[in-house]
């Protein structure tokens, strides 16, 4: 009995080295590749969340039956996927199927809008979602190769960070998952094939508003508040809006007052504060867009957001003023705020046709370029200056009527009847431009002078302006005025000079035989000579090419024909060969 015995432990020992020398299986999955391609063939194209969780539903139905996976018949008995389990990479496919279910029906709450109820239930699939991608994320660790580890990995980070967004407590939690995300397609863009950093790519630009909004909840964020907005996506812009709401809220029960040109006007409306302090923070992005090279469509987006504002500022306060009653000081003080909103509305308005004229002055001079941009006529500057001046005048007119103004406001006023006078000077200018590019050359040269004298005038009252920029603009446009209203001059005699020698040239062709008045001539009628048929330069005379309608031409009408010969000629009587009517008797009697 003691041979067998010590036969045993050989026995194990046998099949311990054969367990260790047969190798371990390692499944590859491109994790990112196949949760692209599901999604976009199956409804998230179109963010059509429902339509993807039903084809998750339907694909671990599938993979079921062929694992033969199935839960038992009638009552449900839970199989649960463990190490030992997988033994085939379809069992990993279920478990990122499982994630992906979950996460879409979380998806489709979200879109469709949560009461506290439907949240409660979101906030439980998101839970679900993080548990099956985080066993996912466990068994790729295990089962897989180093690649699909790392892609599962950075599948459960996203996952966790969504669900920590989405409950809005833990936020530095969400970010340094959101962060980890990132770091690993960063690596993993950098191999592989053009399809597959392509993929990582799109992914990192998904991660990135989701980071740049969790740090500016913290307060270090880099991007300003209109920006959060526009790079955020359709998960991201409804709690953007939200957050930057109560943050503005709650900025606005410290703002009790308004400041404007050394006066102070108290807010006591709650609305009212949050629609300045909206402006506000808009106007310190537009000036942080100054300093930076940002498209001019994005500044002009953020003055209609800055007008909006201020109108709902506006209309809270005379909604105030309509039920104020007869408190006599609770109306002078809102009068004085309504007052100070419109000269800010006013001042912004200003700045806004600014940069209008700024893009019409940079197509002005250019020609058609690749684009195929318009250029700028000089009209629509003249009509830009209109407003410009019309603004300005409201402005002075709304600040200057009070009775007793201060310092800043006379300076104020001051300040923008000089700039009242720069725009007056511009627009003499463009005025000149458009009579030059007409062909009038007395006109334009009266107008480039007349501009010279308004520009020099505006100089000298803003010698002592600290301006710098203004005051080397209307240097530009005093030395503008000076070289066009030379050209001018020299055209203008020029023209002047050719007009004897035509003169003398149609004097010399006349004839006393031919009365006929010369006509002028077109292109067709003159193919054989060298002469042109476009007109003068400078002028608004029509191309001669054709004559249209064309000119009557004499044609030969038909002969009249005349029968000279039928009252010649003499025809046979022909009453014997006509048929005689019988009559009967009392037809003879009676005639």
């Amino acid at each position: 009995m003691s041979k067998p015995a010590d036969q045993q432990p050989s026995d194990m020992q046998v099949d311990s080295s054969v367990a260790e020398e047969k190798p371990a299986i390692r499944f590859s999955i491109n994790v990112l590749e196949l949760m692209r391609e599901a999604q976009m063939q199956h409804g998230l194209r179109q963010s059509d969340y429902t339509r993807y969780r039903r084809y998750c539903s339907a694909r671990l139905r599938r993979l079921y039956k062929s694992l033969k996976f199935l839960h038992g018949r009638g009552k449900y008995n839970r199989r649960n996927i463990t190490e030992s389990t997988v033994t085939d990479v379809r069992f990993l496919h279920v478990v990122f199927y499982m994630a992906e279910r979950a996460w879409s029906h979380a998806m489709e709450k979200k879109t469709a809008g949560t009461n506290a109820k439907q949240r409660i239930y979101m906030l439980g699939r998101f839970r679900k979602a993080v548990k099956w991608a985080s066993l996912f994320s466990q068994l790729c660790s295990v089962k897989g190769d180093s690649r699909t580890s790392l892609e599962a990995e950075a599948y459960a980070s996203y996952m966790k960070g969504a669900l920590f967004f989405e409950q809005d407590k833990n936020i530095d939690a969400a970010m340094i998952n959101f962060k980890n995300t990132r770091a690993i397609y960063e690596e993993l863009g950098k191999y592989g094939s053009i399809e597959n950093q392509l993929l990582c790519r799109q992914r990192i630009d998904e991660v990135e508003p989701m980071i740049d909004f969790c740090s500016h909840k913290l307060g270090g964020s880099y991007l300003q508040a209109h920006e959060l907005l526009d790079t955020a996506n359709d998960l991201l812009k409804a709690k953007m809006e939200a957050v930057l709401s109560e943050t503005r809220s709650q900025q606005a029960a410290s703002m009790t007052e308004f400041n404007w040109l050394g006066r102070t006007f108290p807010i006591t409306n709650a609305k009212t504060r949050v629609s300045i302090l909206k402006a506000q923070q808009l106007e310190r992005d537009l000036s942080a867009a100054a300093t930076e090279s940002v498209a001019a469509d994005k500044k002009l987006a953020i003055f209609d957001k800055i007008f909006s504002a201020y109108h709902d500022a506006r209309s809270c306060i005379r909604n105030d003023l309509a039920s104020a009653g007869n408190a006599e000081d609770i109306k002078d003080d809102l009068n004085g705020l309504d007052k100070a909103v419109s000269a800010v509305l006013g001042l912004r308005t200003i700045e806004r046709n600014q940069l209008l004229v700024s893009i019409g002055k940079s197509k002005f001079t250019k020609h058609r370029d690749e684009k195929n941009e318009r250029i700028t006529k000089p009209e629509e500057l003249v009509r830009l200056y209109d407003l410009l001046i019309q603004n300005v005048t409201d402005l002075t007119d709304l600040v200057s009527s009070g009775r007793n103004k201060n310092e800043e406001e006379n300076s104020f006023i001051h300040e923008y009847e000089l700039k009242g006078l720069a725009f007056r000077a511009e627009r003499c200018f463009f005025l000149a431009k458009s009579y030059s590019s007409a062909g009038k050359r007395a006109e334009a040269y009266a107008l480039f002078c007349h501009a010279h004298t308004l520009t020099g005038s505006a100089l000298q009252q803003h010698s002592n302006s600290h301006d710098k920029a203004l005051i080397q603009d209307l240097e530009f446009l005093s030395n503008n005025c000076r070289s066009n209203s030379c050209i001018e001059h020299a055209t203008g005699i020029m023209e002047e000079e050719i007009v004897p020698l035509k003169l003398s040239k149609g004097v010399s062709t006349m004839s006393l035989a031919d009365n006929k008045t010369k006509e002028n001539k077109y292109l067709l009628d003159m193919l054989e000579s060298y002469e042109s048929a476009i007109g003068e330069p400078n002028t608004k005379a029509p191309c001669r090419i054709a004559q249209f309608p064309p000119p009557f031409q004499a044609v030969p009408c038909n002969p009249i024909v005349l029968d000279m010969a039928y009252n010649s000629v003499e025809f046979p009587n022909l009453e014997n060969r006509m048929k005689k009517e019988k009559k009967g008797l009392l037809s003879r009697f009676w005639g």
